[in-house]
């Protein structure tokens, strides 16, 4: 018999404590404790939210930037270690399911980071991490693209849950392969972007993303996006004061919950911080389906083909010579025969 979970989630729209990854991790444990306490089984955090984001990028030269990113090296994170082990934790004694994005830092090659989110279950187990496959625009002088191995879907409590950061959430294909896995549940989160160019609404670019994402698949997603604290703005300018009215800009962050029919449910934050709750009921899933299931009935796969390598990859592959056995080793079996 079919049982599809109905639950409370949340998307937390807020700042990171910039650079600060103690504070950063201390703030989103009390986040998690409050949306938990509110009844929410999911809690979706920002993208990057530990460490924060190079906005340096956009601001300022490589070569001026170059202390920043230095910065943020050191803000980094290794996944598994103490950081997310903290997470596991918050998200073990509330019950909940917790998505949160985080500079992480290469476990040999120093320099290099990735916007990796990071999901974990309800019961403390790191499932799993996905790391952004390609940086977008600027965000190149930062971060280096994952690999296909973090495209899967986790079976949780609140349903099959995939998650996108970014800009990736506009990759038709990087959608498909989490529909293909059966997902139900999208995490789509977001850093608020108000350097971007004058015609483009990135409160609107969001929203969009994620209708199209929800109606083409059939699901609900749920999205968090960060705000542009003072803090930001101060560290910013300090050196560049023409950034801060970049900055100032309004309509660059959206948070809130999307149907199955690509409607918002209840409000949504748009630049202000909080947390945005919603019921999701994935029953809502099956009517849309029967009319439109492009991983199973409304698709032609005689017809498309889609292959996805998620095999991992390294920096180089090493091929060390078999050892010759020993004097010992082969009077012992000449012996034996």
């Amino acid at each position: 018999m079919l049982d599809l979970p109905i639950s409370k989630v949340a998307a937390v729209q807020t700042a990171p404590v910039y650079l600060d990854t103690g504070a950063t991790v201390k703030k989103a444990c009390a986040l998690i404790a409050e949306a938990a306490t509110n009844g929410a089984r999911l809690v979706a955090f920002p993208e990057v939210f530990i460490g924060g984001y190079p906005y340096w990028n956009w601001l300022m030269t490589p070569i001026e930037g170059a202390i920043w990113f230095e910065r943020l090296c050191h803000a980094s994170i290794a996944i598994p270690g103490p950081e997310v082990s903290q997470l596991c934790k918050a998200a073990r004694e509330y019950d909940c399911v917790v998505v949160i994005g985080a500079n992480e830092r290469d476990p040999r090659a120093l320099g290099t980071l990735y916007n990796t989110n990071i999901i974990i279950g309800n019961d403390g187990t790191l499932l799993g991490r996905h790391r952004k496959l390609v940086p977008t625009w600027a965000e190149k002088l930062t971060w280096t693209g994952g690999d296909g191995s973090s495209l899967r879907v986790y079976d949780t409590p609140v349903g099959p849950l995939g998650t996108l950061a970014c800009g990736e959430n506009t990759n038709t294909l990087a959608r498909f392969a989490l529909l293909s896995e059966g997902e139900l549940v999208h995490v789509a989160n977001y850093i608020s972007l108000p350097v971007a160019p004058a015609t483009y609404n990135m409160a609107e670019a969001i929203r969009l993303r994620a209708s199209a994402h929800s109606f083409e698949g059939k699901l609900f997603t749920v999205v968090s996006c960060s705000t542009v604290s003072e803090e930001i703005i101060d560290a910013m300018s300090r050196t560049h004061p023409e950034s801060r009215a970049l900055l100032e800009r309004r309509s660059s962050a959206f948070s809130g919950v999307i149907d199955p029919h690509g409607n918002l449910i209840g409000d949504a934050l748009i630049d202000d911080e909080g947390i945005v709750y919603a019921e999701i009921d994935l029953n809502q899933c099956i009517q849309p389906k029967q009319m439109h299931d492009i991983i199973g009935g409304y698709n032609r796969f005689d017809i498309f083909d889609l292959r996805i390598d998620r095999s991992t990859r390294h920096a180089s592959s090493f091929i060390d010579p078999e050892i010759p056995p020993t004097v010992d080793q082969n009077t012992q079996e000449q012996q034996n025969v």
